[in-house]
């Protein structure tokens, strides 16, 4: 599918608005594109996409939340609602009160919730509430665990949602496997791969830091399965330092994670340093504070190995070639195992001592890129909506 970049002339256009929702890290670089390639189709008449971005603040810390932002260059939200954390129930409840706020007072048009987090279903069942037309960007993914409070998230916003833009061909399969109609289901590529292929040209033109000299992996840890039970964690870690030993590892703390960590008693098993200025010196399992995107994109496409909690990490090695042991016991992400670069080993000792050894040995090597993760999915996004927005207009196909 291609974007029809203008439309035949008319007397004037209809304007369709567009609320997009973001609330946490991941969020943004999904967001991203879709605000671009909705920009990008205003030149001519007929049906015109407003974009609005509004920020839920579920991620409020400014590393992880105002950095990206300027890092992805999409500008500031049109409205920070500050939700800020708390218990599952209390946050998505903060945050279905502040956006049907908005939503009675801004009357999108529609609404296009992003991946699986908390900010994702509360927008999700505020829009269903109020009639206004849902898409869901990631839609289809599952683990299958219901114990993860994503998966929740995911299943149901998916049931809310009218238009279903999927990243994954098991996406589409699990949808079917629902019974959701054929109608909805939009397989269009993974927009988080669009941000990526973007942002590594920038980085080929500008790097955003220097390497460290020594060779390194990357560790993320924020799962609550993972970093909240004190002997899981203490576990973790005690085999990560080990693995240290081989392969220096760094290790940008989640704010989470390090809050976590402190309750524990567990900071002193990591060594700390203020900024990734002083890796060069450094070695073992090295703590350094939340990174912006681009520069975590910059040590990540460097990195041996990337140890991670996290789903989309295990996308964003795929697409760059790099070996991802991914410390879980499910991926809603299944085609990064079976077509790309990820080793999916919970926390089994001896599972990740094996992918780790593989990994540096080269493993992975015929791994492939999925297929439609080729930058052009925010694209295929924007020109189902701007189909949909022509209908519901009553201006007809554009």
């Amino acid at each position: 599918m291609s974007v029809i970049r203008q439309q035949a002339p008319v007397e004037a256009a209809s304007h369709y608005h567009v609320c997009l929702v973001a609330g946490a890290r991941p969020n943004f670089v999904k967001i991203a594109p879709i605000m671009r390639a909705l920009k990008s189709v205003n030149a001519g008449g007929g049906v015109r996409l407003v974009p609005h971005l509004v920020h839920t603040g579920q991620h409020y810390d400014a590393r992880l939340s105002d950095v990206f932002f300027e890092d992805l260059g999409i500008g500031e939200p049109e409205v920070n609602l500050d939700v800020r954390s708390g218990t599952q129930a209390k946050q998505t409840a903060a945050v279905m009160t502040a956006f049907e706020d908005y939503c009675m007072n801004s009357r999108p048009d529609m609404v296009v919730v992003v991946g699986d987090v908390n900010s994702t279903l509360a927008c999700a069942l505020v829009a269903a509430k109020m009639g206004i037309p849902l898409a869901h960007v990631e839609a289809g993914l599952r683990s299958f665990d219901r114990t993860m409070p994503e998966e929740v998230n995911r299943v149901v916003t998916d049931r809310l949602s009218d238009l279903l833009f999927v990243s994954e061909e098991s996406g589409v399969q699990n949808l079917r496997h629902e019974g959701v109609d054929e109608a909805k289901i939009h397989f269009v590529g993974n927009v988080m791969i669009d941000t990526l292929l973007e942002s590594v040209k920038r980085l080929d033109r500008s790097p955003a830091a220097a390497p460290p000299s020594l060779p390194y992996g990357l560790l993320t840890l924020h799962r609550p399965s993972n970093v909240d039970d004190g002997p899981t964690l203490s576990r973790l870690l005690a085999l990560l330092r080990e693995l240290s030993s081989e392969l220096m590892l760094i290790f940008p703390v989640h704010p989470r994670t390090a809050a976590r960590l402190s309750d524990l008693g567990l900071k002193g098993h990591l060594q700390w340093v203020e900024s990734c200025d002083a890796l060069h010196d450094a070695d073992g399992l090295i703590a350094v504070p939340p990174l912006g995107y681009m520069e975590f994109l910059d040590l990540m496409r460097r990195a041996r190995v990337v140890l991670t909690d996290s789903g989309g990490i295990q996308e964003e090695t795929t697409a760059l070639g790099i070996p991802c042991i991914t410390l879980r016991d499910n991926t809603e992400r299944p085609v990064t195992v079976s077509l790309g670069t990820n080793y999916l080993v919970g926390t089994d000792e001896r599972k990740i001592r094996a992918a780790f050894a593989e990994a540096l040995a080269g493993g992975r090597a015929g791994a492939r890129v999925p297929p439609l993760w080729d930058g052009k999915a925010a694209e295929r996004i924007v020109d189902v909506i701007l189909r949909e927005a022509a209908a519901r207009l009553g201006r007809g196909a554009p």
